[in-house]
């Protein structure tokens, strides 16, 4: 079963709010890390908390909010095992998975609105990684991470 950690800060707020409310619909196991209101937070700490939460094994994937979704992605590439994508469409968000193998989605919630972010959340969270040819590249980026 599917365990997701969702995060944002205060500008990803309503389209994580979205996003929650899919993964509850679709009886999707998650751990909302917050924020919970629209006072000014400041985004890498609630990044770190998804990114953490992902990169121990405790969750499958993440899903980070913000205003353009690229604080939280530079925040949650610094962790260790993760690796996160900006993503603003639906090609995007298949190929992230499909070719990346990502971990984390990063979207923001002044670039789309709730009904895009849910469906990429619902590409990203249902699209395999093709691994082939690809698994190279991952491993690389692996290796570069432990350098």
């Amino acid at each position: 079963m599917k365990k997701i950690a969702l995060g944002c800060d205060h500008g990803g707020l309503d389209i994580k709010n979205a996003v929650r409310d899919y993964l509850e619909a679709q009886k999707i196991a998650y751990t909302d890390f917050g924020t919970f209101n629209t006072d000014s937070v400041d985004y890498p700490e609630f990044a770190l908390k998804v990114a953490d939460a992902v990169a121990n094994g405790d969750y499958e994937s993440g899903i980070i909010c913000c205003g353009t979704g690229i604080g939280v992605s530079m925040v949650a590439n610094k962790v260790k095992g993760i690796r996160a994508a900006v993503v603003t469409d639906e090609f995007c968000a298949e190929m992230t998975r499909r070719h990346n193998n990502a971990n984390v989605l990063c979207m923001g919630g002044r670039v789309i609105d709730r009904v895009k972010a849910v469906k990429l959340a619902e590409i990203f969270l249902n699209t395999e990684f093709d691994g082939g040819r690809h698994e190279k590249r991952i491993n690389m980026i692996t290796e570069i991470e432990n350098r």
